[in-house]
């Protein structure tokens, strides 16, 4: 028996702080002043259960500790839930098209 689609796909804002920090801006060549920057990324926790495990510390990106402000559900909502491959295809996916729209992009 096939288990349901439960993973999900996430944007979280970052504060444009994190733009002082030398490995974010080499990884972001192409952002475009004005423009968000954000961590994308993907779970098999409601989004907003990650979100809180990362601002606690709780198996956390350094960056979104340190500078994340909220999720951008509008970004990926309309995606989830999906299967685990799905999931780590759109998280890909999502990267590069804001990378392509200018925004400073962080992914794990």
């Amino acid at each position: 028996m096939a288990r349901r689609p439960h993973y999900h796909v996430y944007v979280i804002e970052l504060s444009k702080e994190v733009l002082e920090e030398p490995r974010f801006r080499k990884s972001n060549p192409n952002y475009r002043e004005g423009q968000p920057c954000v961590y994308v990324g993907m779970t098999g926790l409601d989004p907003d259960v990650r979100f809180d495990k990362h601002k606690a510390g709780i198996q956390a990106n350094r960056y979104v500790t340190q500078y994340g402000l909220r999720l951008l559900p509008d970004l990926y909502e309309g995606f989830n839930p999906m299967r685990y491959e799905e999931a780590q295809a759109r998280e890909v996916e999502i990267g590069i098209d804001l990378r392509s729209a200018g925004f400073g992009v962080w992914q794990a």
